[in-house]
């Protein structure tokens, strides 16, 4: 089975700027593959080339293993949603969907049958009548879907399609999304700037930054194990800490940080001296001393302000004597009370989820 997307030595320039380096890139059929990275890293750039707005630099773009790089949008089996839906205001929902099938002049039977199982398959059947004007910003992002999805392409590209909506709202899209796409055999390439979607929905996540790749991998791979400094701020929350990496006596590997040395075998990438140590917040542990003595493995810190976000608690506290703050993060249970600014606490680490990145 041949690759859904096959890129190759993508670049893209416009005069002196560049906004894409030499990419190199393969979709699996079948994938949700997530676009991520900050506004100006190139995701768009590569989505638009992908669905031939954009004509490349350089390189090959191969879709189903056919040369697409010369082909017009119209004839690459690819639909694009975009963030501001691109919904015709005169036509009702039905007419709206049906508008690709009549421009390819599909038999009347045929597109009622197919407009009606796309608007089954978003769940909105009930709705074929209604006016553009009547719908909700995520019933609309809906009918978007359906009318992309009514014409089976073999490529979905949905370009940031969440970003106008609501917290509540973009979740249960993105679980909306999950379901359709399980319900198709189509292959869904999504760009976002948002972390948690692209850990929710994908598959796999490119993180692109300044117009190259700087890593691909699976939600968890991303989130535990980012390979550069860039990754590990990007994807999530994390403290990075200045420190250094060395061998022991015993020729095993340790940590030494503000707070301590720790026994940590680093990857092979990671030579002696500076390193920068990524730490989630959540591997901290975290708990008032209350007079007692630290327990070892344990490091003193004051807590200087507490955040409560509902299913979390966030906690900044200042270590190694105050030239240190630590973001430490607790779930909280039913009756249990944040602790207040001001609060001596005991500190432990786990060396095993630490990421040592080359400084």
């Amino acid at each position: 089975m041949t690759n859904s997307i096959e890129l190759t030595g993508i670049s893209k320039s416009y005069g002196n700027l560049t906004a894409l380096g030499k990419v190199d890139l393969t979709v699996k059929r079948n994938e949700i593959l997530t676009l991520l990275g900050p506004s100006g890293c190139g995701k768009t750039t590569l989505m638009r080339i992908i669905a031939g707005f954009e004509e490349p630099t350089t390189g090959k773009v191969l879709i189903d293993g056919k040369d697409s790089t010369a082909l017009a949008p119209e004839h690459r089996p690819v639909n694009m949603v975009f963030q501001k839906y691109a919904l015709f205001p005169h036509l009702d929902v039905f007419d709206n969907v049906a508008f690709g099938l009549r421009l390819k002049k599909k038999p009347k039977d045929e597109i009622k049958r197919e407009v009606t199982k796309a608007l089954e398959l978003v769940q909105l059947e009930s709705f074929k009548n209604r006016w553009i004007s009547e719908l909700s910003g995520g019933q609309a992002q809906r009918v978007a879907l359906a009318r992309a999805l009514v014409n089976r392409p073999a490529v979905l590209l949905l370009d940031e399609p969440l970003a106008a909506l609501d917290l509540k709202i973009r979740h249960h899209m993105l679980n909306e999304i999950k379901r359709i796409h399980e319900e198709t055999s189509t292959t869904f390439v999504y760009v976002t700037h948002d972390q948690d979607e692209a850990m929710i929905l994908s598959d796999r996540v490119v993180l692109l930054n300044k117009g190259g790749i700087e890593q691909i991998g699976g939600p968890q791979e991303m989130y535990w194990s980012p390979r550069t400094l860039f990754a590990a701020k990007f994807f999530g929350d994390t403290n990075i800490i200045n420190g250094t990496y060395g061998l022991g006596d015993s020729r095993e590997g340790y940590v030494e940080l503000p707070f301590g040395r720790y026994a940590h075998t680093a990857k092979s990438d990671v030579g002696n001296g500076p390193v920068n140590v990524s730490i989630r917040p959540e591997t901290i542990g975290l708990e008032p001393t209350l007079g007692a003595v630290l327990a070892d493995g344990a490091f003193a810190g004051k807590v200087r302000d507490t955040s409560f976000i509902g299913n979390r608690v966030i906690y900044r506290v200042a270590v190694a004597d105050g030239t240190l703050d630590l973001k430490c993060q607790q779930l909280p249970t039913p009756g249990s009370h944040a602790l207040p600014p001001g609060t001596d606490v005991a500190l432990t680490c786990k060396p095993e989820s630490f990421v040592v990145i080359p400084a």
